[in-house]
């Protein structure tokens, strides 16, 4: 999930987005561009028997069209699902900043560690546009639980019924073991957004286990005791807000983070299409879920080198080795470098601008 770090995310996004923040930026944005590169060369050396060749029917205008069309509906619906969480809680955003948000959240969740910069650098742009910090850390939170509750639902069907998963290495051995990790992982989350009171007990009584083994001392065991109660109750609180707002609403947003998702693995089904190949779209849909989940526990910025690796060992058996590499870098360079690069330009001139007033 995004936004893992523990500190308050007002102070936190105040701080990323600071002057002092750019070299860090620099640093992880400079870590992104060799952990692609390196994750390219695996897909080419390891999966695509050293073979690339670029193929033009990838520039035929209906292609392009096709894409653009794709890209139109991703952009959208990525923007509309958090405007929408919004609109249930209460809140209304116009569509000029919600346009920028789509695309600086797109920066920042793909150049730092494990996204947590995206859901920070959300609520600091958020809190410029009138939204209170609370109400923009809930509403970026659920549009993000959102998305992990359609992903994590859909992974152990796909780890166990798409067969070109069946004895891979990376999830052969262990998949019925995620699949059972998934399925508690998700039983957790209703339950903390639910019954979110039933965790309290055990919870305190593992604080004062560690207490009386003296792992952690009596001023921490009260600070954590107070501080773990109070964010489960506060994000618990926050999501039957959410819960209780206008249906419309919050059905619009599930609906907008079903048709972002889907989008999203949507685009090498029609890459693979434009190249000649015959397209079984569940089973190119199924196994992005499959990348998609992997990518969430990624501790590189923007899941870069991973994803491409993963990407290219599941579609070697679809695609031939001179169109794995082809696919693989215009797959991630349409639904991350694309929006990536737009981030910045406009992160860049809002930020002139606040200089120059």
């Amino acid at each position: 999930m995004t936004d893992q770090d523990g500190s308050h995310p007002h102070q936190t996004a105040t701080a990323d987005t600071s002057g002092t923040s750019w070299r860090r930026l620099a640093l992880f944005g400079g870590l992104f561009v060799l952990l692609t590169a390196a994750g390219i060369y695996t897909v080419y050396s390891q999966f695509a028997e050293r073979s690339f060749t670029f193929d033009t029917r990838l520039l035929a205008p209906g292609t392009l069209l096709s894409i653009a069309a794709l890209l139109l509906v991703y952009f959208t619906a990525d923007g509309l699902r958090l405007y929408f969480t919004l609109r249930a809680l209460g809140h209304r955003l116009p569509f000029r900043p919600l346009t920028k948000l789509v695309f600086i959240n797109l920066f920042f969740s793909n150049v730092t560690p494990m996204a947590t910069g995206g859901g920070f650098a959300q609520i600091w742009y958020l809190t410029r546009h009138g939204i209170p910090a609370g109400r923009a850390a809930t509403a970026t939170t659920i549009r993000t639980v959102l998305a992990v509750l359609f992903i994590f639902s859909l992974t152990p069907v796909c780890l166990l019924t798409l067969a070109p998963l069946q004895g891979q290495s990376i999830v052969g051995r262990v998949g019925e073991a995620l699949a059972v990790f998934i399925v508690l992982y998700l039983g957790f989350f209703l339950v903390l957004l639910f019954r979110t009171r039933w965790l309290i007990r055990p919870l305190s009584g593992l604080l004062a286990l560690l207490r009386r083994g003296h792992l952690i001392s009596a001023r921490r065991h009260d600070r954590w005791q107070f501080g773990c109660r109070r964010e489960m109750l506060r994000f618990s609180g926050a999501f039957g807000e959410y819960l209780r707002g206008p249906r419309h609403f919050v059905a619009l947003s599930v609906l907008c983070t079903a048709i972002f998702l889907l989008s999203l693995f949507s685009f090498p089904a029609l890459l693979i299409h434009a190249l000649g190949y015959p397209v079984d779209y569940p089973l190119t849909v199924g196994l992005l879920v499959v990348t998609t989940f992997i990518m969430y526990f990624s501790p590189t910025p923007g899941a870069s080198g991973i994803s491409e690796g993963v990407f290219g060992h599941f579609f070697q058996g679809i695609l031939s080795g001179n169109h794995l590499v082809l696919v693989t870098v215009t797959w991630r360079l349409l639904t991350i470098y694309l929006g990536v690069v737009i981030g910045l330009l406009i992160l860049q001139k809002d930020l002139s601008k606040g200089k120059r007033t």
